[in-house]
């Protein structure tokens, strides 16, 4: 039996060693490995359809003759070290959020080949069309997201090179949405009402039209009415709910409109912020008017104004409203143009398709920001440092946003196929995730 004394004795040692063990638990739980970062949530994918220049984004050659640079510069950035071309003054102050691939190749000029291989990260010509990369990401996140408008949208074009959802079903292919979102209204068909008409007119009308169908309420037993009925009210629901407000801009203040730039790209760039807020997995701006073959710098007057105030926004107001970090960006074309201007007639100072040497930016989502990757030769005509393939590229983007690109890829002819190419993970960007995967 146990007096009071040895008890009192015993209950004083119990406390010192609980009180070890919690020190000791906080000890261990500092000292272990943090845990794994939360894989990107949504995906932006900014596609400069027809390819843009590298010394006019993000590797300009200022030192180059004018034969290269056709007579640009360079601009400091606010990361020491890094200098963008004098059209992105804007972009220049956002470089902390943001690093840039310098020497990205393949090996096809082709426009529909190279969007094919850089969306798929394979070249075409096995008798199998592969799907997109967000065709892929809407199949594989759809079981977690639980929002009503399609897991792949398209600001405000299908790229029209290729079926973009390849062997998958059209459940996954984008949804293009058409309109300019810079209208008064951006008529986004299916996800406004028609005419118009304000909710409480259109829940009277589908109130009446449901009274008037008595044929339906009598025939319970058909599958195809019943889901004919389920398709009405999930429509329904889109156009009464809140998820539709998504394409509504004029939700947004002037200010916010301004701040983006009042142009079709810069409106692009608020939408997909706003589809961002509502979940949506993957949105691809398909910005055109870069396939400058002739008169280049003249276009880029017009397309680099307007393409460095809507990405920079773009990156500022995620970074503002903590999404960054859960919101992966890649900008990139299917290749780059010629390093040599070609001052000839027709072309009277024009860049052609260059899939030697190019550059891709990639932001948020696990990618670190004000780094960069690789470098190019002096006139920007090939990769001198860590080339990087479509491959490489892809498989990082995939890995970040938590999926395997090694697993199985579904198909309807049960193939043996992986999402991409299985000896691709060799050379993936790490250099620039943010920590360890």
């Amino acid at each position: 039996m146990i007096d009071r004394r040895e008890f009192l004795k015993m209950m004083a040692l119990c406390g010192v060693y609980g009180a070890f063990n919690r020190a000791t638990g906080k000890l261990l739980a500092a000292t272990a490995a943090p845990p794994k970062r939360q894989p990107a949530k949504s995906i932006i994918e900014i596609w400069v359809w027809g390819g843009p220049s590298h010394l006019e984004t993000f590797d300009p050659k200022p030192s180059a003759t004018k034969l290269y640079n056709g007579g640009y510069g360079d601009i400091a950035t606010n990361v020491q070290g890094i200098r963008i071309s004098e059209f992105l003054p804007k972009l220049a102050q956002q470089a902390d959020k943001y690093s840039i691939i310098r020497s990205m190749c393949h090996g096809t000029n082709g426009h529909e080949t190279a969007t094919y291989l850089m969306q798929t990260g394979r070249m075409p010509g096995d008798g199998i069309t592969y799907p997109a990369i967000g065709a892929v990401m809407a199949m594989l996140k759809s079981s977690e997201y639980k929002g009503k408008l399609p897991p792949y949208i398209a600001l405000t074009t299908n790229k029209g090179r290729f079926s973009e959802n390849g062997f998958l079903s059209d459940r996954f292919k984008p949804l293009a949405t058409g309109s300019n979102p810079n209208n008064p209204q951006f008529l986004v068909d299916g996800f406004v009402s028609p005419g118009g008409l304000d909710k409480a007119h259109l829940s009277r009308r589908a109130k009446y039209a449901e009274e008037l169908d008595s044929f339906t309420r009598a025939i319970t037993s058909c599958r195809e009415l019943r889901e004919f009925e389920q398709a009405q009210n999930a429509a329904q629901a889109v156009l009464n709910g809140d998820d539709a407000k998504a394409f509504d801009l004029n939700l947004e203040s002037p200010a916010m409109r301004d701040r983006y730039g009042r142009t079709r790209f810069g409106q692009c760039c608020l939408a997909a912020r706003r589809l961002v807020e509502m979940n949506v997995p993957y949105i691809t701006i398909n910005a055109q008017g870069w396939d400058t073959h002739k008169k280049h710098f003249e276009s880029m007057q017009k397309l680099g104004p307007e393409f460095d105030q809507g990405l920079s926004a773009l990156l500022e107001d995620l970074s503002e409203k903590k999404l960054l970090d859960t919101t992966l960006i890649w900008c990139t074309g299917e290749f780059g143009r010629t390093p040599k201007v070609d001052y000839q007639e027709p072309w009277n100072g024009g860049r052609n398709h260059y899939c030697s040497c190019f550059s891709t930016m990639v932001a948020g989502g696990g990618f670190a920001g004000g780094r960069v990757l690789g470098k190019s030769s002096e006139n920007g005509e090939f990769p001198i440092e860590r080339p990087v393939s479509p491959v490489d590229l892809l498989w990082s983007i995939y890995e970040l946003a938590g999926i395997d690109p090694a697993a199985p890829l579904p198909n309807p002819r049960n193939l043996d196929l992986t999402i991409l190419p299985k000896s691709g993970g060799n050379n993936r960007i790490k250099e620039l995730y943010r920590e360890q995967v």
